[in-house]
């Protein structure tokens, strides 16, 4: 306890001796001209107009924004006092592109999407935060702010199939995720713990794969699944927020709960074994049962009616071949039909059954980059990557290595690199989790903040970049609470990474730009880490 108030007296110090109206910007914005002349002065006669009906959403938010750093209910009308307008501009260039422009008199907020007009509305909330004092006097300086991000796929990943979060802890974690811009949460939905998502042909997924505790209750952290109405209402809730939602179901590896619910979908010589979710690991998909591709083609086909995201995470990482397919006798024979000298050639063979039915409801596949060895050396992928899948890459220290391959092969690429950007691994040494501890290795604040995701590369070689994300592993963490508190403040130092030039990125302007976030996310309820290194 008093470890905490001493926190918050520094955090308090820090954010009042550094206040100003550019002090709590974060991502950095990537042109911005402080102003000349008198503050905005809002005012309850303040009116907020928008120039289209898909900024009503937009325009409740910035009244409940002015109410919390004002005090001050915003009801004007056209004609009575100060305004702030709201504007759509498709001819702006990016869709993420916006204008923020403070006067004396005005304060305009265009951008090409609404969601571009969302963040600079997040924008806008930063400066109030970051000047607390022309806020209390319900005053913002003038200023000019033309952004736009870095990359345009911003993620972060929540892992409910380890330990399950009821749907109000999502909808809180994207009120967080969307201060900083994330415009992407990808939910890991299956894995050997638990399957996670109704499928309404196969109730036996969630009847079995989501009660891995049978003394549970059913709103995790062990049992729990998300009903199809409660998935559309999460995505509904999420695009309000300018935030896509990519669901993952991982195969053919990280499928306990799957086979605990289909035991004969595995391979024979498994089938004995017990599948006990949350204990049992290592097991896969039969490559060569002809039933498990119609299960997912089900599977596939219900999960795109839900999410309108143009992608589908399917996974395709730590398949555990030597010991499921190579022991097959399925498999053994299915490789010499095909002609197959590696069992990991049955990799290509399993997606090439497999991704059809992903192009057939309209979507793209995402997967987990795996390389022909999980150190070095190396010499290639896994197995041959279909041309149309994006590939994430995240095994430590082989970025440099993917992103190598994936320009050859002209794959676009995802970086998530273990070292940088995985939010489960303790954050400074000590700080290890209570349990699941396998010795990960510290990602510290520092350490995210210096990630370069184009690692210093020429601008050609970073063309298939699409983004960031940073991953937030399951296991060990078991509610809400935990998850922010993995997730921040290291999600701030990789919200500029996908947002901020790398020209406009210190790490001494934002350790300054910190504190004042890091007060305004404990006022709100999260749970985060206390970064007392960054002081020393």
């Amino acid at each position: 306890m008093k470890i905490r108030c001493l926190f918050f007296f520094l955090l308090v110090s820090m954010t009042l001796s550094a206040q100003d109206y550019l002090s709590a910007l974060l991502p950095m914005p990537n042109r911005v001209e402080p102003g000349s002349g008198e503050d905005f002065i809002v005012t309850p006669k303040t009116v907020v107009t928008v120039d289209s009906d898909s900024l009503a959403f937009a325009a409740s938010e910035l009244r409940r924004i002015l109410q919390e750093r004002t005090g001050l209910s915003v009801t004007g009308t056209a004609g009575e006092g100060s305004v702030i307008s709201l504007q759509v501009d498709p001819a702006m260039e990016g869709k993420e592109h916006y204008i923020l422009s403070v006067e004396r008199d005005r304060v305009v907020i265009k951008g090409a999407t609404p969601g571009a007009v969302y963040w600079g509305i997040m924008t806008l909330d930063q400066l109030l935060l970051g000047d607390v004092c022309r806020s209390a006097g319900a005053r913002i300086a003038p200023v000019y702010i033309d952004d736009a991000p870095r990359f345009a796929y911003r993620a972060l990943m929540l892992d409910p199939a380890r330990h399950f979060l009821p749907v109000k802890d999502v909808k809180f974690f994207i009120d967080q995720m969307v201060r900083y811009k994330y415009n992407v949460l990808q939910l890991h939905l299956t894995d050997d713990q638990g399957w996670r998502v109704e499928i309404r042909k196969y109730p036996a997924l969630t009847a079995v794969g989501a009660n891995r505790n049978p003394q549970g209750g059913n709103e995790g952290p062990d049992n729990g699944f998300y009903t199809q109405e409660e998935l559309k209402e999460l995505v509904r809730y999420a695009a309000e927020r300018n935030v896509e939602i990519v669901p993952e179901l991982d195969i053919p590896g990280h499928t306990v709960a799957v086979l605990a619910a289909f035991p004969e979908l595995g391979c024979p010589h498994t089938e004995s074994v017990q599948k006990v979710m949350g204990e049992t690991v290592n097991l896969m998909l039969c490559a060569g049962n002809d039933k498990v591709y119609k299960l997912y083609e089900d599977i596939i086909q219900e999960v795109a009616a839900i999410f309108p995201s143009k992608r589908i995470h399917l996974g395709g990482d730590e398949a555990i071949i030597e010991e499921n397919w190579m022991r097959c006798e399925r498999c053994r024979a299915l490789m010499k039909e095909k002609g197959y000298a590696k069992v990991s050639e049955l990799m290509g063979y399993f997606f090439g059954r497999i991704l059809p039915y992903v192009r057939d409801n309209g979507k793209e596949a995402i997967l987990w980059c795996e390389l022909d060895n999980i150190r070095m050396p190396v010499s290639g992928y896994l197995f041959p990557y279909p041309q149309d899948v994006t590939l994430v890459t995240w095994r430590y220290g082989l970025t440099p290595f993917c992103m190598d391959l994936t320009l050859q092969h002209g794959h676009q690429l995802i970086m998530a690199p273990g070292e940088y950007a995985y939010l489960d691994y303790p954050q400074w040494p000590g700080d290890l989790p209570e349990f699941n501890n396998w010795g990960m290795p510290v990602t510290s604040l520092e350490t995210c903040y210096r990630f370069d995701p184009g690692y210093g590369r020429p601008a050609t070689e970073q063309n298939h970049i699409l983004g960031i994300m940073g991953t937030l592993w399951g296991e060990a963490i078991k509610d809400i609470n935990r998850v922010t508190y993995m997730t921040y403040p290291r999600a701030l130092a990789l919200a500029e990474a996908g947002w901020t030039r790398m020209e406009f990125r210190k790490w001494d302007s934002f350790r300054e730009r910190l504190y004042p976030n890091l007060m305004n996310l404990m006022r709100h309820g999260v749970s985060v880490r206390a970064p007392f290194e960054i002081g020393r």
